[in-house]
């Protein structure tokens, strides 16, 4: 482990490598042990980001540990710094996947000739056998040489992985086939693979593999390109999160404003956000007075209202009035760059997950080779030719190596994907199917999740003298001329419920209180309790009980009055999905346990909860403790999925073992999940997890019936009796079989209609 560098200078520093050329999660941990090895260092590589991070004693020079990865078989470079012009928004190329393809386009191209005339007598001329050398040799050097350069590694390192038994196999198919050619009779003018499964034993000099060879290179890269591809890009999540933040701002100077470039802002700066602007950066109130929506950050539904000395958040909106913000915090110090830093973070902190066909290659292969030594030995202590036991043990090797390994993820996983973008899931990688096998608790944000998100007038509460009707139509009218949100949720539902609302022929807005003005010749006021007393209007018993009532469970409820009279009382909350109920049973149907999450306070939580059957509750968290809870929940031993929608919930989502993200919300959560169901119905997270674990099964099918044709040939080829037309079968047979099993995914039926 890492050792505290001697001296009185015990600073650190952060330092983050991007790694190239890693293949699985075994690469991951052999870097990291590598780095831990030098004095004062403490790494931490993920496989899944292909990043490290490092932290090293000040001044320490990062190219050593650049030089340490790439002396272990892998590549590292710095981040580059992010560029000044819009060019920087842009997707970064990625060089790798480009490379894969075109591998997989040369590789394809040069194979289908090479096993079409290998496999198929009546396209065998004169000399066959020496342009489908000319035409696998690039496939089997070139194509196949990152499987060539992994198994290296990994020779060196004493692990065997995929990468290990495709360049075994291909290699011994290919320098079996040249000693053939070359040596054996298998160059001379006119020589046939008979179309037949019959077999014989042969000293495999009259035999070549190189449709095998060829194959199996093709298959792999073509899986590995699908599963590259799909591959989750963690960066984005942190991109989507910066664009959230204001790009210019209003800064008064002098008295004047003048708009500034964001990063040119300083603290101390005094700056102006209109309504319908985000605030800039995290700050203090000046002057003025609104309604700030910060749902985006903080998940909370209910507008915060804000005046002189109050404090604001940067990319929060303001609702309402115009304010003057005092800059307090700019740049890498905002509570929005906190938040990215936390995705950051979560990501990077994620088990690595190692690729199924890994771990079984990593199993399958020393047992390949120790049945080839065996077969060797036994051949030559029978006392047959070496060149006869030789063939069989080669025979072995070739064999072993199924081409389907390199399709039972990809295909299983394509299909799948593919299904569940129809009823809108989509699943962004291999490693997300692991891990909901495993997942056993799933918690749930509150707001946008299983609730709505959105303000609605859920209560209309009416003095003895008043009728509902005339309450809502001459409140609604009121409040429909003003910006405030629960003004307007008001001012729509009861647009809905009486139809058109009167124009207030007078209209103004009592800062902190609420509204008043005249409709239909009525004086007419509507907010705060202390509104009404200024007009010494004082509310009903039974209705003022009803208020206390709401408020006690966290709902907002607004005061009207006219003509000097107190009228009523209009209850605004955010209310539960219809489906949410349904779907916290269908979690219960898969063993999950759900637990809710909110920032919002506990009376609402609880309430909700109840609702929806939910007993485990997390309430008042903020946004950064969101975190902390899914943290604890797994150091309690639960396996989490996380289910949520805003910018509060990237850093969670990001965290938790499996993160959903509803489509219906924020870019950066989606970024930052696992999995997007795009119609927001809380229960497609249950036909996610349906589809992933059914998913997960089918390749498990793919990984055994991959191997099963190939080692069931394996004791005609210890035996001396494998042909080229037995190898080109099981690599046949096995591929067929596979993507057979993997369409079979697209008969998945959700319990959520596609949208």
């Amino acid at each position: 482990m890492s050792v505290t560098p001697a001296g009185p200078d015990t600073r650190t520093t952060g330092i983050e490598l991007e790694i190239g050329g890693m293949t699985c999660a075994s690469c991951a941990a052999r870097i990291e042990k590598k780095l831990n090895r030098l004095d004062g260092v403490d790494a931490s590589v993920n496989y899944a980001t292909e990043k490290a991070k490092v932290t090293v004693p000040a001044g320490y020079d990062p190219q050593r540990l650049v030089e340490v990865v790439e002396n272990t078989g892998y590549t590292a470079t710095l981040p580059s710094p992010p560029a000044d012009d819009t060019s920087a928004d842009e997707e970064p190329a990625d060089r790798e996947l480009d490379a894969l393809r075109t591998r997989l386009i040369g590789a394809a191209v040069l194979s289908v000739p090479v096993i079409a005339v290998s496999m198929f007598p009546i396209l065998q001329f004169d000399y066959w056998q020496w342009a489908a050398l000319a035409l696998s040799s690039p496939v089997i050097v070139w194509a196949a040489w990152p499987f060539h350069k992994a198994a290296w590694t990994n020779l060196r390192h004493g692990a065997a992985t995929m990468d290990t038994l495709i360049s075994i196999g291909t290699l011994s198919a290919f320098l079996w086939s040249l000693y053939a050619l070359f040596l054996g009779t298998a160059g001379e003018p006119g020589m046939k693979h008979a179309f037949e499964l019959t077999v014989a034993p042969s000293d495999g000099a009259a035999n070549i593999y190189l449709e095998v060879a060829a194959g199996v290179t093709t298959f792999v890269l073509l899986g590995r390109y699908f599963e590259k591809r799909s591959k989750r890009r963690a960066g984005a999540a942190l991109r989507a999160l910066l664009e959230l933040g204001a790009k210019d701002v209003a800064v008064l100077r002098d008295g004047a404003e003048t708009r500034i470039p964001i990063g040119e802002l300083t603290v101390g700066d005094e700056f102006v956000v209109r309504p319908g602007e985000k605030i800039a950066t995290d700050g203090t109130v000046t002057s003025g007075s609104s309604a700030v929506d910060a749902s985006m950050l903080t998940g909370e539904s209910v507008p915060v209202e804000v005046g002189e000395g109050d404090t604001v958040t940067g990319a929060t909106v303001n609702a309402g009035g115009r304010l003057v913000v005092r800059a307090t915090r700019v740049g890498s110090d905002t509570q929005l760059a906190r938040m990215a830093q936390l995705v950051e973070d979560a990501q990077s902190g994620k088990a690595d997950v190692q690729r199924l066909a890994d771990r079984v290659a990593g199993v399958f292969v020393p047992v390949v080779i120790a049945i080839a030594v065996v077969t060797l030995g036994a051949w030559l202590g029978a006392g047959f030719p070496v060149a006869a036991a030789f063939t069989a043990a080669v025979a072995v090797l070739i064999i072993a190596c199924p081409c389907a390994l390199g399709l039972a993820t990809p295909t299983a996983l394509l299909v799948g994907t593919g299904r569940g973008a129809q009823m809108g899931v989509l699943i962004k990688g291999p490693e997300v199917l692991e891990s909901t096998r495993k997942v056993d608790t799933i918690v749930l944000d509150k707001t946008g999740t299983v609730t709505t998100g959105k303000m609605t007038l859920v209560d209309v509460v009416v003095a003895d003298d008043t009728e509902r009707a005339e309450l809502l139509r001459i409140a609604g009218a009121l409040e429909h001329a003003s910006e405030h949100p629960i003004a307007q949720a008001i001012a729509q539902s009861a647009a809905d419920e009486v139809g058109t609302l009167p124009a207030p022929e007078e209209f103004t807005n009592v800062e902190g209180k609420g509204v008043q003005g005249v409709v239909d010749g009525h004086a007419v006021v509507v907010g705060r309790d202390s509104l009404l007393a200024d007009w010494s209007l004082t509310l009903p018993a039974d209705v003022a009980d009803a208020k206390a009532r709401a408020e006690r469970e966290g709902k907002t409820a607004v005061a009207v009055g006219w003509d000097g009279a107190a009228r009523g009382v209009l209850v605004v909350a955010d209310t539960v999905k219809p489906t949410s109920t349904d779907a916290v049973a269908q979690f219960r149907e898969l063993g999950l346990t759900p637990v809710l999450l909110t920032g919002d306070n506990r009376a609402v939580a609880e309430e909700i909860a109840r609702e929806v059957g939910i007993e485990r509750v997390h309430a008042e968290v903020l946004p950064s403790d969101k975190v902390d809870v899914i943290a604890r929940l797994q150091d309690e031993g639960a396996v989490v999925a996380m289910v949520g929608d805003g910018v509060n919930d990237a850093p969670a989502l990001a965290r938790a073992d499996l993160g959903l993200a509803m489509g219906t919300g924020t870019d950066v959560a989606i970024e930052a999940a696992d999995i997007t169901l795009v119609s927001g119905d809380l229960r497609s997270a249950a036909d996610a997890i349906r589809l992933s674990r059914r998913t997960l099964g089918t390749i498990k099918v793919n990984l055994f019936w991959a191997f099963a044709y190939n080692v069931a040939a394996i004791p005609l080829a210890a035996l001396g009796l494998l042909n080229p037309m037995l190898a080109g079968a099981a690599m046949a047979f096995s591929s067929v079989f596979v993507v057979g099993n993997s369409l079979r995914l697209r008969s998945f039926r959700g319990r959520v209609s596609p949208s």
